[in-house]
């Protein structure tokens, strides 16, 4: 078993994107730029914002964090992220979900302008990714698809099983598998709430990509010896024993899984990193079209 180490692969795209930003300083050209949108005071929300600002930082990316109250206008929100669309500063907009009940994510989305839509999740990116044209790809599931070149994981002509068929993980992360590319060409199979016979699909996997939100839900009994396994999910598990009062736990019952496993994601430090490895990607490709 070996781990499939999202902090180590994040770190080489982001060393990479430093010596990119370096090199658009020398030619004097456009730094690029992140303006992440926080509404409410969500812990985790605020924990992944903070982690975003600190990478755009960290490879020389201009950030601004704008906060809104919780009880914000839905109007108010949207007018902001028109009033970004039209800044020629600005090369990527982040609005972090979840929002509060009375915002539409889908207005907040759809207001984004497409080319400054780095979390892909806008219609038109969503719409050219099926279709295989140059677009922004959701960041965690292209966060997996360049952990998977990172490590050169062979895909080709693989059973992929995704276990979680949501817009932002599951469904893009069927199609990136199944698309005729690098680290794609797999057979994939997508499971969700109604599937029948689910643990004997997973058993099938080559690739399982478990992507539901519940802890420890996929289990020794569901994967098959020798299968790469990615964890998407991380929730918090109540735990005294802990400073914080809880801990983190993946989709994936890990301790009895791993030993199965040809490679698997740790959580935390698999995808999670991978995620925001693959935005500032996807933000420095927003500045470069502008160059």
């Amino acid at each position: 078993m070996q781990i499939l180490d999202g902090k180590k692969a994040s770190q080489a795209i982001k060393d990479q994107l430093k010596l990119d930003v370096a090199q658009l300083a020398v030619e004097g050209k456009k730094i690029p730029h992140l303006a992440a949108i926080l509404v409410g005071n969500n812990g985790a929300s605020e924990t992944y914002v903070a982690s975003k600002v600190k990478s755009c930082e960290e490879v020389g990316f201009k950030s601004t964090l704008i906060r809104f109250e919780e009880s914000t206008s839905e109007m108010k929100l949207l007018e902001k992220i028109e009033e970004l669309n039209t800044d020629p500063d600005i090369d990527g907009i982040l609005v972090q979900l979840p929002l509060p009940n009375h915002i539409s994510d889908e207005k907040v989305i759809n207001t984004i302008q497409p080319d400054k839509d780095v979390d892909g999740f806008h219609p038109e990116n969503v719409g050219r990714m099926v279709q295989g044209l140059p677009s922004f790809i959701a960041a965690t599931p292209f966060g997996i698809m360049l952990l998977l070149e990172h490590y050169k994981i062979e895909t080709k002509g693989r059973h992929a099983v995704v276990v979680g068929r949501s817009n932002i993980v599951g469904r893009p992360m069927s199609i990136l598998l199944s698309s005729n590319s690098s680290y794609g060409n797999c057979t994939v199979t997508i499971c969700h709430s109604h599937t029948k016979n689910l643990k004997e699909i997973c058993l099938q996997a080559d690739i399982l990509v478990a992507a539901l939100g519940k802890a420890e839900f996929v289990t020794a009994d569901m994967v098959k010896q020798g299968a790469v396994v990615i964890d998407v999910g991380i929730t918090r598990v109540v735990d005294s024993t802990k400073k914080s009062g809880f801990k983190l736990k993946g989709d994936v019952q890990y301790e009895t899984v791993a030993p199965k496993c040809s490679w698997i994601t740790p959580v935390p430090g698999g995808v999670g990193p991978m995620t925001i490895g693959a935005l500032m990607k996807n933000t420095f490709m927003a500045c470069r079209a502008k160059n």
